[in-house]
């Protein structure tokens, strides 16, 4: 029998073991927490050949993540327990980020758990902050690793001393670095580490501009006046947002004019303006930020001029930029003009920022101003201050201190913010890697998918681990033999099934079937790839999902949420291939009555994969007669019935511009031409199906998980949002636009026609579309029940099942459907309402940012394809007016899907309440307004502040803009 030997932790051991310590709750109780830390002498320490430890390798201390990240800082590193959870507390994205980097194989990283080890373990003393009482930590860390090397790699008679590997602490903290060196422990500043090094000159760029006490500060940060208010304290902001006297909301900047931008606050329909760089006060696009607005006596109407950052300020020096004289005086002038007052009556609160809840900061895409160089010389190593200007408009310049500012130019870079005070006119920040030349396909895309912070990193060992050991050789097992796969699904493979999908599509989230039942009712199906089978809740694969959270679909490229074995394999519903599903099930009238659902997991296997323009050929020829098609035309025909069920019970049919890009090859990715979508029929008919399969399940887990269902809602938008457009078609065409419900929306949008245009109800739908607000994901629990709604659907309840290959919140909604009948037990964290809430919120910001980047992919490639149509001839396209600006026009072409800007730069008579400009001509002049039709020359030019091709437009007709 084995022994089992219990030991008694002696008493006065608790004090190092235990942690206390007092918590208030949120309802404002103070209670007494408790916690146990057990304590070991066998925590590996790292070290190579160590006798005492079982482990791998070596060395010092490190926190800087862009220097640690880069592949020139190679030395083995050691991070503390205790760093990493400061790291936690103080940022959750680095602190993913150093996760990341701890898991990657080039790195040699070692962590290293000093609260657990009883030789490096410390308590908090009395009177000492927690900054000091982890600063210890880390000293006697560092202190102890120093004396265990020595022990562990004694001198031996007879051979050479062994070579000890040097410890050394590094932190930014001067006073941690005295108290160190007072009691022996080799400590240094990082950059003086890093001058060491032989790659130094680079590596020195990676370091932030804060807290460089060892570096001359710029001209234009020393011995300066303010330039900007300083913020209130927190504690003031607080109270202030609490008693209703401040307000909090998202900054949000302004494309047209750098010198305006907003803040949307509950307490005001229309977001609160701000007018000019003083009362934006160093806010950045995203920032959270609280506002305090003014009198109502000194509210202003949004600018109505183009106001470019680059031209007002094209001469400003970046080592002098910000300093008290002429130069400023100059600027300060300049952007007073700038920002003249609107000349529209239509006022809105207006205010100024007070303080920065949480900055926004991350990396951004830049590339240097080269006229902000001191020196071009490419050989040279001295320290320069450029400017590097972001790829978004919505950015202001970074101030940046390099010593690789020649190499770098006609580079795109990624650069990060550092600090931005308010003695600076730009924030400052510093270089954190080269992307590539400009313009070239590789670089784009990656500056692309960093800019809207997708997540292209390829998929790790762990996650890859996750997929069945068959890989591409896994089939659904035979019936006969049973297994849990076969367990309670039905046997669907004989039903006509086919999908329906754009033209290339691989991964085939969808199919479906028809057919005719004996009592005069049709049975209709909808078949989802049933990806919860191979995605299973907590494991690496369904984390990395869910910090994905969507599929982004590029130009020329796809950026998978779940690796391409499943989403283009095993999970796609391919023809004449048996594949597990989740079907929905209905019974339906011949009038589209549905007379009972049901949920089922399947095994099916699709007799066909149809484009859109396939299926609809399919179902238009007359001579085709065969089940399959038969079954499409009878989809068809309960789709338009559904349909027109949608639009009479208010159901929004609104348009976005899309486009449809043909490129020479797979493999060279050229674009060589440009078209409208094309959409057919089928279209709508998959359309249809989908939401019926939505709006089902949604009901389903609404029932069976009222707390925690995963739904998706469309909030109605505020009836300010449409005053403009209303105000517009009011003037400009006499024609009004009803937004007392959705119902009416759609029934005024189908009278907005103009019978010598007929593209003028499209163009109002895509201006209506964008007076909306974005649909969310939530968690049925966090809201209230009237607060469900679907606005553009008109549907009272609303969710995504239909797509889990590319939409994380599809994996869920099926993990609760599977639930919801009985399958499966549901995992205990879509029980917890917190977990739902804070997946969704990363899921609604990936699909937001997903969106954009798509969008952004298109436009590049336009841009592409229209320089290389501009080679052989001039692009002449009809556009029509969506926005007149006392200095130009913002137009729309449609047949392209783009905007752009017509600029004018002799005086014009702007009239701002009718929309409409007077442009001087040689035979009088020509009015242009809102709606008219023209016809513009589109050309593409590097633009100086992207370093892409940038779309030029100008006017040809009525008048050529040229000679303005």
């Amino acid at each position: 029998m084995v022994e089992i030997t219990i030991r008694k932790r002696p008493q006065v051991e608790a004090v190092v073991t235990q942690r206390k310590f007092f918590k208030k709750t949120a309802r404002g109780k103070v209670i007494k927490v408790l916690r146990e830390r057990y304590l070991r002498d066998d925590v590996g320490c790292g070290v190579e050949d160590c006798r005492e430890c079982d482990s791998e390798h070596t060395l010092p201390l490190e926190t800087r993540m862009d220097l640690v990240e880069s592949e020139l800082f190679t030395p083995p590193m050691i991070l503390l327990q205790t760093v990493i959870e400061e790291v936690r507390h103080r940022s959750l994205p680095l602190y993913n980020r150093l996760k990341a980097l701890i898991k990657a194989d080039k790195k040699r990283i070692w962590v290293f758990y000093n609260e657990y080890r009883s030789e490096t373990a410390i308590i908090r003393e009395e009177n000492e902050t927690p900054n000091d009482r982890n600063d210890r930590g880390i000293r006697k860390a560092t202190a102890w690793y120093s004396t265990h090397i020595t022990m562990t790699h004694p001198v031996i008679r007879g051979k050479a001393p062994p070579i000890h590997p040097n410890v050394v602490l590094l932190t930014e903290d001067a006073a941690n670095r005295q108290k160190a060196q007072a009691e022996g422990i080799k400590a240094s500043s990082v950059r003086n580490y890093v001058e060491g090094m032989s790659s130094a000159a680079q590596l020195l760029d990676l370091l932030s501009a804060s807290g460089s006490d060892d570096i001359l500060p710029t001209k234009a940060s020393a011995g300066r006046q303010a330039l900007y208010p300083d913020y209130l304290p927190p504690s003031t902001l607080q109270a202030g947002v609490k008693s209703g006297q401040l307000h909090q909301g998202h900054f949000t900047a302004n494309q047209y004019n750098y010198l305006e931008g907003s803040v949307s606050v509950p307490a005001f329909t229309k977001p609160v303006l701000l007018v000019g760089r003083e009362n934006m006060n160093r806010a950045v696009q995203g920032d959270v930020v609280v506002v305090e607005v003014f009198d109502p006596s000194e509210w202003k109407a949004p600018a109505d001029e183009v106001v470019d950052q680059e031209s007002t300020l094209k001469n400003d020096d970046a080592e002098d930029s910000g300093s008290e004289g002429e130069d400023e005086e100059e600027v300060v002038a300049k952007e007073s003009k700038a920002s003249t007052s609107s000349l529209s009556s239509a006022k809105q609160p207006t205010g100024h920022v007070v303080g920065v809840i949480k900055r926004n900061w991350r990396a951004y895409v830049c590339h240097i101003d080269s006229t902000s160089l001191t020196s071009s010389n490419a050989t040279s190593i001295s320290l320069q201050t450029v400017f590097a200007t972001p790829v978004s408009r919505l950015l202001p310049r970074i101030r940046l201190r390099t010593r690789q500012a020649p190499t770098l130019i006609g580079q795109k870079i990624l650069v990060t913010i550092d600090r931005w005070d308010n003695t600076s006119r730009y924030p400052e920040g510093h270089f954190v890697r080269a992307l590539g030349k400009t313009e070239s396909k590789e670089a784009e895309q990656e500056s692309l998918l960093l800019e809207f912070e997708v997540a292209y990193r390829p998929f790790g060992k762990a996650i890859l681990d996750c997929l069945p050991r068959e890989g591409d050789q896994w089939v659904v097992p035979p019936k006969e033999q049973g297994g849990p796969v076969w367990r309670d699904r039905e046997d669907l493979r004989d039903v006509l099934i086919c999908s329906i999908d754009p033209p290339g599509c691989q991964d085939i989230d969808d199919a479906l079937h028809a057919k005719l039942l004996p009592n005069g009712n049709i049975e209709a199906g909808v078949h989802i790839a049933d990806v919860s089978n191979f995605v299973h809740p907590d494991t690496p694969m369904d984390n990395e999902a869910a910090a994905r959270g969507t599929t982004v679909y590029l130009v020329d490229n796809r950026i998978d949420m779940l690796p391409s074995l499943l989403g283009t394999n095993l999970c796609s519903l391919r023809p004449h291939v048996e594949r597990l599903a989740f079907s929905a099930l209905w019974e339906l009238t011949p009038d589209a009555e549905i007379v009972n659902v049901r949920f089922t997991k399947s095994v099916i296997a699709s007799k066909a994969a149809f484009t859109y323009e396939e299926a609809q050929v399919r179902k238009d020829d007359p001579n085709l007669h065969d089940p399959l098609t038969e079954s499409v035309r009878l989809l068809n025909t309960l789709a338009l019935k559904l349909k027109a069920k949608r639009m009479a019970a208010g159901a929004l049919n609104l348009a976005s511009p899309e486009v449809k890009i043909h490129l020479d090859s797979a493999e060279s990715s050229d674009p060589i031409d440009v078209e409208q979508k094309e959409l057919r029929e089928t279209n709508s008919l998959v359309e249809e199906f989908m939401l019926l399969a939505n709006i089902s399940v949604a009901r389903k887990i609404q029932e069976s998980f009222p707390g925690t269902a995963v739904l998706r809602r469309h909030l109605p938008p505020p009836k300010a949002n449409f005053e403009k457009l209303q105000d517009i078609l009011k003037k400009r065409k006499g024609l009004s636009l009803d937004v007392s419900s959705s119902g009416a929306l759609a029934a005024s949008l189908d009278l907005c026609l103009d019978p010598a245009e007929p593209a003028f109800n499209t163009l109002v739908r895509i201006m209506a579309t964008r007076c909306m607000l974005s649909a969310e994901y939530f968690c049925s629990g966090s809201v209230g029940r009237d607060t469900f709604g679907h606005y553009g659907l008109a549907s009272e309840i609303y969710t995504h099942f239909t797509s889990p290959i590319r939409r994380y919140a599809d994996v869920l909604a099926h993990r609760q459907l599977s639930a919801a009948i009985g399958y499966s037990p549901l995992h205990a964290t879509l029980h917890s309402k917190h977990h739902v809430e804070r997946i969704l919120e990363v899921v609604n910001r990936r699909h937001r940012m997903a969106q954009m980047a798509g969008r952004a992919s298109v436009e590049f490639y336009v841009g592409l394809a229209l320089k290389g149509r501009g080679e052989k001839a001039q692009v002449r396209e009809e556009a029509f007016v969506i926005r007149t600006f006392r200095n130009g026009l913002g137009v729309f072409v449609s047949k392209l899907g783009i905007e752009g800007l017509v600029m004018f730069k002799r005086d014009t008579k702007f009239d701002a309440d009718n929309y409409t400009i007077t442009v001087p001509s040689s035979d009088g002049e020509v009015q242009i307004a809102v709606f008219d039709k023209v016809v513009v020359n589109i050309e593409v030019e590097k633009d100086r502040n992207t370093q892409r091709g940038k779309v030029k437009m100008t006017l040809v007709e009525p008048i050529d803009s040229r000679s303005l």
